[in-house]
């Protein structure tokens, strides 16, 4: 939502009132709404101010540099999984697991973040990878770790299944296939990932 010059006074005033983190989680929900809309080429200061209903400047006293402020959106706003899926069995495991990482990429932080991705240079995407490792593929990684230890104690995963390059696999394949195919990870997309990859590579007596 853009302000003008023919803002009413209450709304002025409702505006002139927020402090803090308020106003601040107002600017950021302004740069989200601008990436996921307009993407990383299009958003401005100028243009989050105006979605936030403030002042340019209350937002560079926040955050010197487009980069920071992006940084710290796309932090704030990536959905959180605290604890893996325990459905029965490491396949429905598993694709509960996906199910939330399909969830976290497509919705508005997450395209936010493939916007990000998709057009940042290669020195502007480095200030990135913190919020990309920490935000989506490290929370994947830890609670793949856990649906994979759960599946060797119920004797359906092979013991040396948890590895890096195992847990790697699920985050790596479906960061690639969004950014170099545009894949949306259907329902279909994710159940023959998981049937024809991640369960056989992890079923006991796999060579």
């Amino acid at each position: 939502m853009v302000t003008s010059r023919w803002t009413t006074a209450p709304d002025q005033a409702a505006s002139s009132r927020r402090r803090g983190a308020v106003l601040e989680r107002a600017i950021l929900d302004a740069a989200l709404e601008q990436l996921s809309t307009v993407g990383w080429n299009g958003l401005t200061m100028e243009g989050v101010a105006a979605g936030a209903q403030t002042g340019k400047a209350a937002v560079y006293r926040r955050w010197p540099s487009k980069e920071d402020l992006v940084a710290d959106a796309l932090q704030a706003g990536l959905p959180l999984l605290q604890d893996a899926p325990d459905l029965g069995s490491v396949r429905e495991d598993l694709l509960g697991l996906c199910r939330w990482v399909r969830e976290a990429m497509f919705s508005r932080p997450g395209f936010a973040l493939r916007a990000v991705i998709h057009e940042c240079d290669t020195f502007q995407a480095e200030r990135f990878h913190g919020v990309i490792f920490e935000g989506v593929v490290e929370p994947t990684v830890r609670l793949l770790r856990e649906v994979i230890n759960r599946g060797i104690q119920r004797g359906e995963v092979r013991p040396d299944a948890a590895n890096g390059y195992v847990f790697d696999a699920i985050p790596a394949m479906m960061m690639y296939r969004s950014k170099m195919s545009a894949s949306e990870w259907t329902e279909r997309d994710l159940e023959e990932m998981i049937d024809q990859f991640m369960v056989p590579l992890l079923r006991p007596g796999h060579v």
